[in-house]
């Protein structure tokens, strides 16, 4: 479970504040001492015995773990309500914990839920046009009223554009932060921050509550964004944007589903969106739909990822996605409970008298929950 300040040692909250400590150095100490403990009281020599740690980097630990300040940060943390989610703790993000170097520590305002672990990242230019804000608020309601939790970097523009999207359809949404989380940034976020939380969701970040919004944070920043996520939809992006390195990092080193939405060809906003489809790399979207069917693709890779890192958590890879179904999913469910083998789309239609839209989008998430098995012949519970 997440830890409240004053349920962390000293030790633990040195070694997660000391800068320069990142997620493969301590992840080394923790191996080497096995405990937090004995690895905040290591000495130079000790430190030293591990591999990769010389004399010269031993002494920066060392003195950055002494320089650190528990109790400051205590204090923050209790007063703005933040807890800490370790690594290998329960409710450490799934999905997150598969990706490289995955962060040691996250510091959370809010809440997050098994409805979570079924994510998709909206990302895409701080200076977007009324075409890529439209867009972004409109993916975002249609994915979150199918049970998706929207993921960003509440960002101005495309970002701000998704968090606002799923709170319009009271969905749920995280905001993932360059910054510490006793800071506000943009600033001009802050209510919509505070809107977030109260509203049932989540704010993130790896860095201590009083982080400034670092040029270099962002990039870390954004890997936790693709890694919470089962796949990364690029609204609006000119060809060097941080938003097209994220879909590229997520497809490449996280085997996430990268998509775009394509835009004006006479538009600089969108160039980056049309040569990541020209490319190939990511798939051409127009519609919530479109998302949902890459995202059932993405779902085997991830579900094989957890496989493959022996994941053991009272949630398992098997039963991953089988969360918190919302009503029309629920009303499909039962209407397969009740056939006898295997179904056609008109028959659930006439069954649950659900509009087809909204059957062929809820089929899509209850297979990327293996709820259920399509095929040519029509579709069945998997039992």
């Amino acid at each position: 479970m997440s830890h409240e300040s004053h349920d962390l040692s000293d030790a633990t909250l040195r070694l997660m504040l000391a800068p320069g400590l990142g997620p493969v150095t301590l992840g080394k100490l923790e191996e080497r001492f096995g405990s937090h403990d004995r690895a905040a009281s290591a000495t130079v020599r000790e430190l030293t015995e591990i591999e990769g740690i010389g004399p010269t980097t031993a002494s920066s630990i060392r003195r950055a773990v002494d320089q650190a300040e528990p109790g400051q940060e205590r204090e923050e943390m209790a007063k703005a309500g933040v807890r800490l989610i370790l690594r290998g703790d329960d409710d450490y993000p799934v999905l997150l914990a598969t990706i490289p170097n995955p962060p040691t520590a996250l510091w959370i305002r809010g809440e997050l839920t098994d409805a979570d672990r079924l994510a998709v990242a909206i990302v895409g230019s701080r200076r977007c046009t009324a075409y890529g804000r439209e867009q972004a608020g409109r993916f975002a309601s249609l994915l979150a009223q199918c049970g998706l939790t929207i993921v960003s970097g509440g960002a101005l523009g495309i970002d701000g554009e998704a968090h606002r999207g799923a709170l319009r359809v009271h969905g749920r949404t995280i905001a993932v932060m360059g910054c510490g989380l006793a800071r506000s940034y943009p600033p001009q976020h802050a209510e919509l921050f505070d809107r977030i939380v109260a509203e049932g969701g989540a704010l993130l970040s790896e860095y201590r509550m009083q982080a400034e919004p670092k040029g270099d944070h962002f990039p870390h920043r954004n890997r936790i964004i693709s890694g919470l996520s089962l796949g990364v939809l690029v609204v609006e992006a000119a060809r060097r944007s941080g938003a097209l390195i994220t879909a590229r990092k997520a497809a490449d080193e996280q085997g996430r589903e990268a998509m775009a939405l394509p835009g004006r060809v006479d538009s600089p906003a969108s160039a980056g969106c049309l040569s990541a489809i020209r490319e190939g790399w990511a798939a051409l979207v127009t519609n919530h739909a479109d998302v949902l069917n890459q995202l059932d693709a993405s779902s085997h890779l991830v579900r094989g990822a957890l496989e493959v890192a022996g994941h053991e958590s009272a949630t398992t890879a098997a039963t991953l996605f089988d969360q918190n179904l919302t009503n029309g999913q629920q009303a499909i469910v039962d209407a397969l409970t009740d056939a006898d083998g295997t179904v056609a789309v008109e028959q659930i239609a006439a069954r649950t008298q659900l509009p087809l839209s909204q059957i062929l989008a809820d089929l899509t998430l209850l297979q990327i929950r293996g709820r259920i098995h399509k095929d040519h012949t029509g579709i069945r519970l998997r039992r």
